[in-house]
């Protein structure tokens, strides 16, 4: 009998076996179209219910109010960190930006091209062990850009800055993770495949006040307004991206909606960390007050033996907890549709190679 896998990668991410059954339904034929979803035309009447269907939820999930557009669009967090700036940055002004991660610096870099990029603060000096705190908004700036979770470095901003200018933050690695304040921010984008769903389709909430305010000569492909004004079908979308990512959000919204998930993502992450934190041949490498929900990242004292342990946590089923290639150690992904009983498995793990290694075992703190 095989063994049962489970599944830790930081993305695409895991999603609920529900989900996964009604989208490959969906392939080989999708509701009374005698066609393939990948099939139909992205301008039939049943996707336009589907791409409806999908706003309705985000809006309800998010409590996205009316005067916010919810964008469904292609190329990942990576072209938004191009995207946002082409909009929003002229040659004549400035943004400010948080450098709190790999992901953040990428998003500096594209921007510079753009107009200039003041860095209002950074952690990189301690390898991005935590999120930067004290630091000052410029308000003469375009707007301040930021990441709510390093899906690397494995930290989370738990506490959103008040800003003089429209904030902008980069949610791919936690949205739907957790209850936030949508109207805190004038335009929130993440990769759907975190939380959301397959890896094709970017998600943006945009308040419509600032997508008025673009004064920019921009690409119509890279333009939010043309993509608010076609019901983000300019191009042809990404249709199955989309269509499971609806089934996801229905899935949601069934265990009762994101307060409900925040709690066992919650309890998920304490039961890592506690593991963490009691075993040890292991210790976090983010600082505590910041140790992301969604990302954990951990190494061994020893080196030497993290390669036996990634071998001995694969025959257990392990799958996804090799460490980001210029971190290392240790990397588990807890998002949503990963059960608790996995996150337990892995604990199981980290307890069984201690006593292999004839280290005691000591009680959580």
């Amino acid at each position: 009998m095989p063994i049962k896998k489970h599944n830790f990668g930081a993305g695409p991410c895991i999603l609920p076996d529900t989900v996964l059954t009604r989208a490959a339904d969906a392939v080989k034929g999708w509701g009374t179209t005698g066609l393939s979803l990948l099939e139909i035309s992205h301008r039939s009447t049943e996707f336009e219910f589907v791409v409806k269907e999908t706003e309705k939820l985000v809006r309800e999930l998010l409590a996205v109010p009316d005067t916010y557009s919810v964008l469904f669009l292609q190329g990942g967090a990576s072209l938004q960190f191009a995207m946002v700036p082409m909009n929003f940055l002229g040659k004549m002004k400035k943004a400010a930006y948080l450098d709190a991660g790999y992901f953040g610096q990428k998003a500096i870099k594209e921007a510079g091209i753009s107009g200039d990029v003041v860095v209002v603060a950074s952690s990189k000096e301690k390898a991005y062990s935590y999120i930067p705190k004290d630091y000052a908004i410029p308000q003469d700036a375009a707007y301040f850009h930021i990441t709510s979770n390093n899906t690397i470095e494995g930290t989370e901003l738990f506490h959103f800055p008040k800003s003089p200018v429209p904030l902008i933050c980069d949610m791919s690695s936690d949205i739907f993770s957790r209850v936030i304040d949508i109207t805190a921010f004038d335009l929130v984008y993440a990769g759907a495949q975190k939380n959301m769903g397959p890896a094709g389709m970017t998600l943006v909430i945009a308040k419509n006040s600032f997508l008025d305010s673009v004064k920019n000569k921009v690409n119509a492909i890279l333009d939010y307004r043309v993509y608010r004004e076609n019901g983000s079908m300019y191009n042809t979308p990404p249709v199955f991206a989309i269509y499971t990512a609806m089934l996801n959000l229905q899935w949601l919204k069934s265990k009762g909606g994101v307060k409900v998930i925040q709690t066992e993502n919650l309890a998920k992450a304490q039961l890592l960390y506690d593991e963490i934190d009691s075993n040890p041949l292991f210790y976090g490498l983010a600082e505590r007050q910041d140790r992301s929900l969604m990302n954990v990242t951990f190494r061994m004292h020893a080196p030497a033996a993290e390669a036996g342990f990634i071998e001995f946590a694969a025959k257990q089923g392990m799958v996804g907890i090799r460490g980001y290639r210029t971190v290392g150690g240790f990397r588990a992904s807890l998002y949503n549709a990963l059960p608790y009983d996995s996150v337990k498995a892995l604990v199981d793990c980290m307890k069984a190679y201690a006593r292999i290694l004839h280290v005691d075992l000591i009680p959580a703190y």
